[in-house]
């Protein structure tokens, strides 16, 4: 990309001749979780309609330099806490297109009685100039989540096989969610024990649950997501009205990039302690190791010290540090 103009316009996206444009600048700035065109659609597509989301490009010389957008958090909603994020192509930088993209999105929630804006960030030094952007207009950071990472070229994968032994010696199955494909309940049994589950998970925030229709969109309908290589533990007998015999499960997606990235993985309380998400994490590796192998990266708040050690254990190695930005407007009672 080469951009010499110094004038740019500020203008609505355009759907869907604007996504490649978004998704090269998305990519630029932060390379190491590149996007596709056919991505962002998705994503758009998959919002839930009752929240409010809005969003904006720059443009200069015809080309898409910059882009941002702005909405309320589904994962942990309050009609006045948004979430946002902005990008400016690293060849268009200096020109005060982010300053103006900020502004426009700022301006739009505020309208709406926003008290609260969040966004995330890395420690990776391309984040760099986007931690310097946010310092400057108060935010700070409130919370901290680890990036761990590993290769299944690196994992004996053949040493942890007497893990999957013990669990299954105790009555659990583990079937990757493409062979529950036959369950006519498995993505309302999954949606329920993804939340059960999540509600337990130490993210600093109230948490909320995402209708059905989105949380399928989002999560399984996803075309990241790998159904062959997630896996859910069942206890057969155990009939619970909302997540039937389901008690555990892992999720993998797929980026772009071509790193694979553990979405969830939990148990119900009444399963832990016996090494279940443990296995179920051996479970996917194997998958993956099978289908050549690759890089896993998983993501763990700071609190969660169990799954922090569990991963260390599993071979995983600390990656950046993730930074939640919180920028309080005031109002309110």
């Amino acid at each position: 990309m080469n951009v010499t103009q110094t004038s740019f316009t500020l203008r609505a996206l355009r759907k869907p001749d604007d996504y490649p444009g978004a998704a090269r600048v998305l990519t630029a700035a932060n390379p190491e979780w590149p996007v596709t065109p056919d991505l962002l659609a998705v994503w758009d597509g998959a919002r839930d309609p009752a929240l409010f989301y809005t969003e904006a490009v720059a443009e200069a010389g015809g080309q898409v330099v910059g882009a941002g957008g702005i909405g309320h958090d589904d994962f942990a909603f309050e009609e006045w806490r948004y979430w946002g994020n902005l990008a400016v192509h690293p060849d268009a930088r200096g020109r005060g297109i982010g300053s103006a993209l900020y502004d426009t999105l700022l301006e739009r929630v505020r309208a709406r009685g926003a008290r609260e804006v969040r966004t995330m960030l890395t420690d990776a030094p391309h984040h760099d100039p986007g931690r310097a952007f946010l310092e400057r207009r108060g935010f700070c950071v409130s919370w901290e989540r680890y990036e761990s990472r590993l290769n299944t070229a690196e994992v004996d994968l053949g040493s942890l096989g007497g893990l999957l032994d013990r669990v299954q010696s105790e009555g659990l199955e583990l079937r990757s969610v493409a062979e529950l494909a036959d369950d006519p309940e498995r993505d309302r049994r999954l949606w329920e024990l993804d939340w059960l589950l999540f509600q337990d998970v130490p993210m600093g925030s109230a948490l909320t649950k995402r209708p059905f229709e989105a949380w399928v969109r989002q999560e399984v309908e996803d075309p990241t997501f790998a159904p062959e290589l997630s896996f859910v533990a069942l206890r057969p007998g155990l009939d619970d009205p909302l997540t039937g015999p389901y008690v555990a499960y892992t999720t993998l997606m797929q980026t772009p990039g071509g790193p694979y990235v553990i979405g969830m993985t939990g148990v119900r309380r009444g399963d832990r302690g016996r090494g279940v998400a443990k296995a179920l994490k051996v479970a996917a590796m194997r998958a993956l190791a099978g289908r050549g192998g690759g890089e896993i990266r998983t993501m763990n708040d700071k609190p969660n010290a169990a799954m922090l050690e569990m991963n260390r254990a599993l071979g995983f190695k600390r990656g950046p540090t993730h930074f939640r930005y919180e920028l309080h407007l005031g109002g309110g009672a």
